[in-house]
């Protein structure tokens, strides 16, 4: 049901455009929306009838981007378990580290998410530890491997290592970082 969302939205849009565009079409001459029996050609013509001028106003832009941090969160979802980028977060300074710390986010716009009871939510609470993503154990986040295959070699050989969160992890800091690790080596 949450990956039906998105292209009903995006379909929602997508006919606001067309009704706009359409209207605009009407509006500017280009159709008419008599509902009546239409009158013969050589009546109309001879017998044009009161003309009216139409000032289309533009409206403000509309919108139809979607904007990048949408595909990224799932619609509908628990607001806790949502990726970072799908959310803002106010700062607490009171955070000390090693400690549990709440903090009040938001979800951007284009999200939905629900509460434990399944109620649409904007303005939820986080708990976590307070630390760096950095610091985080290892089952919360993955990291590149190494490309180049070596044989056993003294003293062994390191690699930085790309390192990303896992979506429903929330941390202080970058999501992404380094890491320096052991090559894998074969006997």
């Amino acid at each position: 049901m949450a990956a039906a969302a998105v292209p009903l939205r995006i379909l929602r849009r997508l006919c606001r455009v067309l009704l706009f565009l359409f209207q605009f079409y009407i509006l500017s001459g280009g159709g008419s929306l008599n509902l009546e029996q239409s009158q013969p050609l050589a009546q109309s013509i001879k017998d044009p009838g009161p003309t009216r001028t139409f000032t289309v106003v533009p409206r403000a832009a509309e919108s139809t981007d979607i904007p990048p941090y949408v595909m990224k969160c799932p619609s509908n979802g628990l607001c806790s378990r949502l990726p970072a980028d799908c959310v803002e977060c106010k700062t607490n300074f009171s955070c000390v580290y090693g400690k549990p710390v709440t903090f009040d986010c938001t979800v951007k716009p284009s999200v939905t998410c629900v509460d434990q009871d399944f109620k649409s939510q904007k303005n939820f609470i986080i708990n976590m530890t307070c630390r760096f993503c950095w610091q985080l154990p290892e089952t919360d986040y993955e990291c590149s491997n190494s490309t180049s295959c070596m044989t056993v070699s003294c003293p062994r050989q390191r690699y930085i290592a790309n390192c990303t969160v896992r979506d429903h992890i929330h941390c202080l800091g970058e999501l992404e970082f380094k890491e320096i690790r052991e090559q894998n080596t074969f006997l």
